[in-house]
């Protein structure tokens, strides 16, 4: 018998979200005999315990006798139980400084782990993500933010809306002036977050537009990364190039940033890569942009302004460029506000948690307790045994703290 424990979320501030729904966890047991699911009892879940206890699923004080613990959030180094498969999402595999003692904990409990974040099918797409309610609630966000900041319209937050169809309620109540926003990425945060813009009415143009027309109405433009990046040589943007050899390639950025009113940045960055734009960017007069909602939350990464996350309680703060600072939210009309949220998807956490536990139930688990035919498994195991994967060898150093 498998048994595979659902852990109750303890980073703080806690999240809701659940790998499967109390729905999801029941079909499972059915599909895969001498599989069993246990809940560990938990007052912050989007689904109460009774959910689960309702559909036959056993709730537990500890689930310290699976074999298998799934969560959602990285999971406190104080409450790792050693010797156990674990899933996921870890934010160490792009050797984040903040995570670097939990994944010093994985290798010396012989944890073995496995990333969400790196679940990818053979033609290297993730299998499971949270990415389209991250740009869902992102995007919505960023309109709220703007509300908020020039005092225009007055929107529920997304957390106070019961689930997605109670929040398209509010589209209708947001009056924009002509702005100009700019959505980065051509992924699935991307692709939420322009279900939202389009749902509220704005009009998407081309970046060629959006750069040289003026609109009498409010606008957006998505840009993948050849509409952002260029080869330092001066040769043509190659996708797969970009890709595999980023530094090789040099940020063009700005000339949206001298138009655009908002970013919404919802792109996948490689350390390696070009960042967006520096900070002595942002201090120029022909910098525009006064509103950044940074769905991807990459602490000191490809934006300067991310100086920190924000949080659902507490989701803007200001960025003062002079200084290179967070400063109380809407203080100087002269700092970026900036929403930096880094659970946006929790903000909607029942939608969210139904569409992430279908993919985990269809596109993991079958692998995960049978055949792992595709090497799905095996190429997200960051670690086993005490040791970092071939794949993951790459974060000796950072373990090292070298």
């Amino acid at each position: 018998m498998i048994q595979i424990g659902i852990i109750r979320e303890e980073k703080l501030p806690v999240d809701h979200r659940v790998p499967l729904t109390p729905e999801q966890a029941a079909q499972i047991d059915k599909d895969f005999p001498g599989v069993k699911i246990k809940v560990e009892s938990s007052i912050a879940r989007c689904y109460p315990d009774e959910d689960y206890r309702k559909r036959g699923i056993e709730i537990v004080s500890s689930a310290i006798d699976c074999d298998i613990l799934m969560g959602v959030k990285e999971v406190p180094i104080s409450s790792l139980i050693g010797d156990k498969t674990y899933l996921f999402f870890s934010h160490t595999i792009k050797k984040q400084a903040y995570n670097r003692n939990l994944l010093c904990a994985v290798l010396e409990k012989n944890i073995r782990l496995i990333d969400y974040e790196a679940l990818i099918n053979k033609r290297g797409h993730r299998v499971v993500a949270f990415g389209r309610w991250a740009g869902i609630v992102g995007a919505y966000n960023a309109i709220w933010t703007y509300g908020e900041r020039y005092r225009l319209f007055s929107i529920k937050r997304v957390h106070d809306c019961f689930d997605f169809e109670d929040l398209k309620t509010e589209f209708p109540k947001v009056k924009l002036p002509s702005i100009k926003i700019v959505v980065t990425g051509g992924g699935r945060v991307s692709k939420g977050a322009m279900e939202v813009l389009l749902a509220m009415n704005i009009k998407m143009v081309s970046p060629a537009a959006f750069i040289e027309r003026i609109f009498d109405v409010p606008v957006f433009c998505q840009l993948n990364s050849r509409d952002y990046c260029k080869h330092k040589s001066g040769e043509l943007f190659v996708r797969s190039s970009f890709y595999s050899s980023p530094e090789n390639y040099e940020g063009d950025f700005l000339k949206y940033a001298k138009v655009a009113d908002v970013l919404i940045a919802g792109a996948y960055w490689d350390p390696k890569a070009p960042v967006l734009f520096e900070r002595e960017d942002i201090l120029k007069n022909n910098f525009k942009i006064r509103i950044i909602a940074d769905i991807t939350c990459d602490i000191k990464g490809s934006i300067p302004s991310t100086v920190r996350s924000s949080t659902i309680d507490e989701p803007i703060y200001d960025y003062n460029p002079s200084e290179d600072v967070a400063e109380l939210p809407l203080t100087d009309e002269g700092n970026i506000t900036v929403m930096a949220i880094d659970n946006l998807p929790c903000e909607l956490a029942r939608d969210a948690s139904e569409s992430f536990g279908k993919e985990l139930s269809s596109n993991v688990l079958p692998y995960l307790l049978g055949n792992d035919t595709f090497g799905i498994i095996s190429k997200a195991t960051v670690a086993e045994k005490g040791r970092l994967s071939d794949k993951y060898s790459y974060l000796k150093d950072y373990v090292e703290g070298k």
